[in-house]
Formats: structure tokens, C-alpha cells, sequence
């Protein structure tokens, strides 16, 4: 017993070393990973695979013979995965050569009884094969569970742990491919957002001899120039969209930041950070769009638009 509490205790204290280097590089949320052990007489398998979810959403299913332990296996799964949508499966064979399963001959008997009356009630004829039809039948065997000794719970332990393990590298993996997704698509948007600058240049002067000359069509009006040349700046002004692009390469800047290096160790559990940061660059870009007031410039923000909302969506994915 000493011994299994130490294991408990190790596995515990494994999942607090192995958050504290883990929790600083991106990673993704979704993943899988299996262990397994084994005693003379049983073989433990794990299953374990995750999904994105705000928080963390764990689900076991474990034999029966293992639930005692399904709190303390929790709290080290919590400290390890931190968030997702997790699903833990465990089964348990016997090696050895004896058999606990049985015939469940009471329910069989049941179903039996209520597949005649079904027959009877809707003019069937009766199966020709009982047996095959009966054996089909949700729980026609019953196995009956042993309690498990500490070597059991041992190798249920070392099960969870590797299949736990096998999760977080393949996290860590997935981390490193949206990492380099992310490098790329905010370096598009930079390099869509310097591409503004020429088409910036060009529209003040246009804006302005566009609306002189519909000016000049209103030939029954007189007005003060000196005061249209006030609203004339005062409406460019307005158009002038150098505010959005420095905050806009600000968040850009941020981003990178906040999503560190790829072999950094200081930017985990920044999913919902880096969210919260594509949010703001999307303002910026449809404030943008809203002042270019230019066929071009509206192009370049379409096809920012486009790479911020694949950002976005892979950003869901990021622990």
C-alpha cells in the first residue's frame, strides 16, 4: 500500500514538473495518446484524446475496478492538460487462463419472454436460430469483476501516465506546425498592410478633385472657398488611416510576442490571449476598410480580412 501511495504521490508531483515545463510553449489542444501496462495477470490499456474547449472537460471511463482511483487520476490529468475537450478510456484483459464471464441467463430469459410476446402481438413467426438472436443481445454476457490488488492499480497508474505523456508531446508537435502557421499569415498581413502605403499617397489628391469637380457642376450655387477648403481637410482628415495602421502593426508586433519563439518557454496557455488579440486586429482592419474609400486599398483589407479569419480560426486550437 506504502508503495501505490508513492506512486500516486510520484505522479502527481510528475504532472507539476512536466506543467511547468510544458506551460510555456504553444501548443495545440488537440491531440491523442495511449500507454499501457501489465501484470501477471491483467493487461491495462489507455486511451486518451483531446479537442479544443474553452475549459477543461474531462471525461473517464474506467472499469469499475478502477474507480476509487478516478479522482486522484483528475486532478493529475488536470494539471497536465490544463484545457480541452478530454476523453480517457481504460480497459482491462485477463491473461490469464481462467475465465470470469458467464452467460447473463436471467436477462436472456427476459429478452426471450419479450421477443414471443412481440411475435404474438404483431403475427411473426418465431426465430429459427434462438440462440445467435439471444447471444446479440445488449449484455448477454456477464463478467464478473475481481477486486485488483496494488499491482494492478500500479500498472493502471503507469498506463495513464504514458498514454498522458504520448498526449502532451503530440500537443507539443501540433504546437510547432501552428506556430509556423501563424508566422506566415502575420507576415502576409504585414506585407498586405505595407502595400497600402502607395495607394494612401494617391487618394487624398483624388478624393479632393473629385468632389471640386462636382463642385463646379453646382453653377446656380455660390459658396465660400475659404470655408470648403476647411471642410474639404476637415473631411480628409476623416479618410486618413495612418491611426489604424500603427495600432494595427502594434497588435501585429503583439501577437508575435505573445506567441514567443518556437523554441520559447515562456508563452503557454495563451490561446485565449492571442483570441482576444486577433479581435483587435480585425477592428482595425475593417476600420480600414471603412476610410480606404479606394478600390485598391478595399482589395488589400479583403485579403487581409481573408488571412486574419484563417488566424482566427486556428487560434481556437492553441492551449
Amino acid at each position: 500500500m506504502r508503495k501505490l501511495s508513492l506512486l500516486l504521490e510520484n505522479a502527481e508531483n510528475l504532472a507539476k514538473f512536466a506543467f511547468k515545463i510544458y506551460k510555456d510553449m504553444i501548443s495545440s489542444m488537440t491531440g491523442f495518446g495511449r500507454g499501457g501496462a501489465q501484470t501477471p495477470n491483467r493487461r491495462v490499456k489507455v486511451e486518451i484524446k483531446s479537442l479544443n474547449s474553452k475549459q477543461l472537460d474531462l471525461s473517464m471511463r474506467v472499469p469499475p475496478c478502477f474507480r476509487e482511483m478516478e479522482v486522484t487520476m483528475r486532478n493529475a490529468l488536470a494539471e497536465r492538460l490544463e484545457r480541452g475537450k478530454v476523453e480517457l478510456t481504460a480497459t482491462v484483459e485477463n491473461i490469464v487462463s481462467e475465465t470470469t464471464t458467464t452467460v447473463n441467463v436471467e436477462l436472456l430469459a427476459q429478452y426471450k419472454e419479450q421477443l414471443e410476446n412481440l411475435g404474438k402481438s404483431l403475427n411473426l413467426p418465431q426465430p429459427a436460430d434462438w440462440y445467435s438472436l439471444l447471444m446479440r443481445m445488449p449484455e448477454s454476457m456477464k463478467v464478473e469483476t475481481t477486486a485488483v490488488d496494488e499491482l494492478e492499480k500500479e500498472a493502471f497508474i503507469t498506463a495513464c501516465m504514458e498514454a498522458v505523456d504520448a498526449l502532451v508531446e503530440f500537443r507539443r508537435k501540433e504546437g510547432k506546425k501552428l506556430y509556423a502557421f501563424f508566422v506566415e499569415k502575420i507576415k502576409r498581413i504585414r506585407q498586405l498592410l505595407s502595400e497600402i502605403a502607395p495607394y494612401e499617397a494617391e487618394r487624398v489628391p483624388k478624393i479632393r478633385e473629385r468632389l471640386e469637380e462636382q463642385l463646379s457642376r453646382l453653377t446656380s450655387i455660390e459658396y465660400d472657398k475659404g470655408r470648403l477648403e476647411q471642410e474639404l481637410i476637415f473631411y480628409i482628415e476623416k479618410l486618413d488611416v495612418t491611426e489604424e495602421k500603427v495600432r494595427l502593426s502594434a497588435h501585429l508586433n503583439y501577437f508575435m510576442e505573445t506567441l514567443g519563439g518556437e523554441d520559447d518557454y515562456n508563452h503557454s496557455g495563451q490561446g485565449k490571449k492571442l483570441g482576444f488579440i486577433a479581435q483587435e486586429m480585425g477592428r482595425e482592419i475593417n476600420t480600414l476598410g471603412s476610410k480606404s474609400n479606394h478600390a485598391e486599398m478595399q482589395q488589400i483589407v479583403v485579403r487581409m480580412k481573408d488571412e486574419l479569419e484563417q488566424v482566427k480560426e486556428q487560434v481556437l486550437n492553441v492551449l
